[in-house]
């Protein structure tokens, strides 16, 4: 086993740098929020609402801008069978900020929100919110597992040891890491890790576009000199899968909890569709040296480097792209600085996906759906143990699957077809209710799975038009395997399935209880003619009983704990019994006081 010193050495700096970072921004800001009466937990969710611009735009790129983002892209600029044209990521989820900041960012930030299943919970109640947080989850551990194996990846380019093994070793760090403190740590963290990025890959660059074993890019991207042409190209019986593909990406990057984590972080709704523009800028920015380093990889005699006669992509390397690269085209003391600060950078990524789902769990599983009266420190406890179970699965995907795009993609489809289309629902259309939702849950999951998916070996049992099967290499054993491949858009289907299936189920079921065409007995889900139905906010002013709560976009808003809890909940089944107590006692006090 060939062991490089001096990359050891790098790696050690920069996840030194991240570390220390992490560990002063968390000391910094342990009092924060203490003043206004916010929880600990709380805070550590959403960084006590007064996340700057600077901060808040560094951590909101970062949000995508991670292993995933720069080691996916440039693989598959690399790619002889897909090229630029197939690379969707970087426009796809620079939308994807922009659509968030424009439509989603206001509405959930002046709320008070504190996750992304706060809605959810609001409108359908606690069941579905527990529901709708295992895809937010499966989402979040994709995320996770791609960012890992990224890190991986770049690890045993390092140092010469077994992928698996660097897996390990990349998670361990990140889930200590992610214990140091919460949102503060990981924003504060973010601005070193994209700086990282930044200077580590740009630094690499020159030296490897002018290195004697790299042709001329320009003429690589429309030439075939060592492998197809780098520009890519989209066939005629392909179109249909690039748009699906690019509106997952698009749309699906939306209703993720890492997202709103930092939407929700921000001193104000304005603040935060800002950030969320800010960030779609700097995702396109960060693309370009990934994109550079992709065609770098496509344009190079790999006969003449030290790498050896065979390429990347026969040696079933292509996902390792960027770290080749960085390895055999750059001078050593450019090279170990480059991986150094991207295997940090990539590391920082992880601590948001974990840290998301375990506040996802801990406030509207934990707290919300059974255990209404923790305390704030048993919230916390909570909070840490699940960053080591999440961190634990995010691990394991990592290791069972294969290519770090094909992850990418994989995380974002169960978010895309069932949470996108009900998020929609709960902020825009008026009427949905439980039934709608429970229907468009199982619509979205039925007409997703149905279709397969090869790179979980899930074979489809749904046959949509325009299906073929190909031969591919399994990426496990190795051997030749027949894969069945849908042409047919059916992840975008499925999504538009979910959304109509809500709305129409909802008013249906509405319809057929206000009528007495079914008996209000019936109506099991609480959903229509209970004692809530009366209660669910209207989704513009945010009113509850006896409390009306002004909402000024313009205003930080810093609220205490209950008022939190108060306002976004307006089903007093989803509060502690104590909260409810209170807030019947203050609406009583208020109209003594009326009459005096």
């Amino acid at each position: 086993m060939t062991i490089h010193i001096e990359g050891l050495v790098a790696i050690a700096i920069f996840y030194l740098l991240i570390l220390c970072v992490g560990i002063w921004a968390a000391w910094k800001n342990k009092h924060s929020g203490e003043a206004e009466g916010t929880d600990r937990s709380e805070t550590i969710m959403v960084g006590g609402r007064d996340i700057g611009l600077f901060v808040g735009g560094f951590t909101m790129t970062a949000t995508w801008v991670g292993g995933g983002y720069i080691n996916g892209t440039a693989e598959y600029v690399y790619l002889p069978a897909y090229g630029l044209a197939w690379a969707q990521a970087p426009f796809g989820y620079a939308l994807s900020l922009v659509v968030g900041g424009l439509f989603f960012a206001k509405p959930m930030r002046s709320r008070g929100y504190v996750t992304m299943l706060d809605p959810f919970q609001q409108i359908y109640g606690k069941r579905m919110g527990g529901l709708l947080f295992i895809p937010a989850l499966m989402g979040e551990i994709f995320w996770s597992a791609a960012i890992l194996s990224a890190l991986g990846a770049t690890l045993s380019v390092i140092v010469d040891i077994n992928i698996k093994m660097s897996v390990v070793i990349s998670a361990l760090i990140a889930i200590f890491y992610t214990l140091v403190g919460g949102l503060y740590s990981v924003a504060y963290t973010d601005v070193v890790q994209l700086f990282c990025i930044f200077l580590g890959l740009w630094i690499s660059v020159p030296f490897a576009l002018t290195n004697p074993a790299v042709s001329d890019i320009t003429i690589t991207a429309v030439k075939q000199v060592y492998q197809s042409p780098w520009r890519g190209s989209i066939h005629k019986g392909d179109t249909w899968v690039w748009i699906d593909n690019f509106c997952l990406l698009m749309l699906g990057g939306i209703p993720w909890q890492v997202y709103f984590q930092r939407v929700l972080s921000a001193s104000s709704a304005n603040y935060a569709q800002v950030l969320s523009f800010l960030a779609a800028f700097g995702c396109l920015v960060m693309a370009v040296p990934s994109v550079l380093i992709g065609a770098i990889g496509a344009s190079t005699d790999w006969n003449q480097t030290s790498y050896g006669a065979i390429p990347p992509k026969d040696k079933d390397q292509a996902d390792m792209i960027l770290p080749i690269v960085l390895q055999h085209l750059c001078p050593p003391f450019v090279s170990f600085f480059g991986l150094g600060a991207v295997s940090a950078a990539v590391m920082s990524s992880a601590d948001s996906s974990i840290l998301s789902a375990s506040s996802m769990f801990a406030r509207n599983i934990y707290q919300l759906a059974f255990r209404q009266s923790a305390s704030d420190r048993e919230i916390v406890w909570v909070m840490r143990i699940t960053i080591f179970v999440f961190g634990g699965l995010a691990t394991l995907m990592a290791l069972v699957t294969g290519t770090v795009y094909g992850l990418w993609y994989l995380s974002s489809d169960l978010v895309y077809v069932i949470i996108f289309p009900q998020l929609i629902s709960v902020l825009f259309v008026k009427g949905t209710n439980t039934y709608g939702s429970v229907a468009a849950y199982l619509f979205g999951m039925v007409l997703r799975i149905g279709g397969g998916e090869p790179y979980l070996g899930m074979p489809p049992f749904i046959y949509y038009p325009g299906w073929t099967v190909e031969q591919r290499k399994h990426h496990v054993t190795g051997e030749m395997e027949d894969v069945v491949i849908q042409k047919f858009p059916f992840k975008t289907i499925s999504m538009i399935a979910s959304f109509l299936g809500n709305v129409a189920v909802s008013h249906l079921a509405k319809y057929l209880f206000e009528s007495g065409k079914i008996s209000h007995k019936y109506d099991f889900l609480d959903a229509v003619v209970s004692k809530h139905s009366g209660e669910i906010m209207d989704k513009t002013t945010l009113v509850t009983r006896g409390n009306n709560i002004g909402l000024s976009e313009m205003a930080p808003v810093k609220p205490r704990l209950s008022v939190t809890l108060a306002a976004a909940f307006a089903r007093r089944d989803t509060l502690p019994k104590e909260m409810v107590v209170e807030e019947e006692e203050s609406s009583s006090d208020s109209s003594h006081h009326g009459e005096e």
